[in-house]
């Protein structure tokens, strides 16, 4: 008895805060407004963290983006630090004056995003290839504006609520001769 208590009460703490929403350390200096920072191109730097064996994927991106008065259109160019290289296409229809629908060839159903003061909360499913295998992963992302201008976006994965990674990215506002040397692969 005594030992089914101690394993239920260590799983319990186990499972708490394993796939909690990601925190930013510091209070941005203003509210992100994802219409107007992702107009135009950025370039998106960062890692995947898989949180089960310790193993690291670099990224970058090209992200391309346009809002025409209600739907907020990011086509993102990944190339990965293993070669790999992908394409996505993010639509994120603002439902209110704080509330977005997105959609994205792996998400599955709807993403949910949200203004929350200075920041902006996604949470989605999506499909992710990994070993020869697709997984069901949800996603928790914290974007936040940084007083350089740039953007800090950490995400939370998980599969049944349980952690599996992380992923922290800076997007920064540059101009696409800037990014000329990147040649992001076109469609």
């Amino acid at each position: 008895m005594r030992l089914r208590l101690a394993l239920l009460a260590a799983v319990t703490l186990a499972l708490t805060g394993c796939a909690t929403a990601p925190k930013i350390d510091a209070t941005p200096p203003r509210a992100l407004v994802p219409e107007l920072f992702f107009k135009g191109r950025s370039l998106a730097i960062g890692e995947f963290v898989n949180t089960i064996d310790g193993s690291r994927r670099g990224l970058t991106a090209i992200i391309d983006g346009s809002f025409d008065g209600q739907t907020l259109t990011l086509v993102e160019y990944f190339t990965f630090s293993d070669g790999e290289k992908d394409k996505k296409t993010w639509r994120l229809t603002k439902t209110g004056p704080t509330t977005y629908v997105g959609t994205r060839e792996d998400v599955v159903g709807d993403a949910q995003g949200r203004l929350d003061g200075p920041f902006f909360r996604l949470t989605y499913g999506a499909d992710v290839k990994a070993k020869g295998s697709v997984y069901t992963l949800t996603f928790d992302d914290v974007l936040a504006l940084q007083s350089d201008g740039s953007v800090l976006n950490r995400a939370v994965v998980s599969k049944w609520g349980l952690k599996v990674g992380e992923v922290t990215l800076k997007i920064s506002p540059r101009s696409a001769k800037a990014l000329q040397p990147l040649h992001a692969p076109r469609p």
